[in-house]
């Protein structure tokens, strides 16, 4: 099978696609972040041994932890 360009696009299937959409619709929700932000936070996060999810969480939980002291 030959893939054209329009193919190339995606190496799923739609039933994939579609699986994936619908888990992260109900399991993951969006934080934002400024621009030229994102390099330096995943950059601490690497030198801390983490994702930068996992920094991003463990940021915000220290946080309100704190907060409510």
């Amino acid at each position: 099978m030959i893939l054209l360009p329009e193919e190339k696009k995606s190496r799923y299937t739609p039933a994939q696609k579609k699986a994936a959409e619908k888990y992260l619709k109900e399991s993951v929700e969006d934080i934002r972040i400024p621009k030229g932000k994102k390099a330096i936070v995943k950059a601490h996060a690497e030198q801390q041994g983490e994702s930068m999810n996992q920094f991003v969480i463990r940021a915000i939980n220290e946080t309100m932890e704190r907060d409510t002291e």
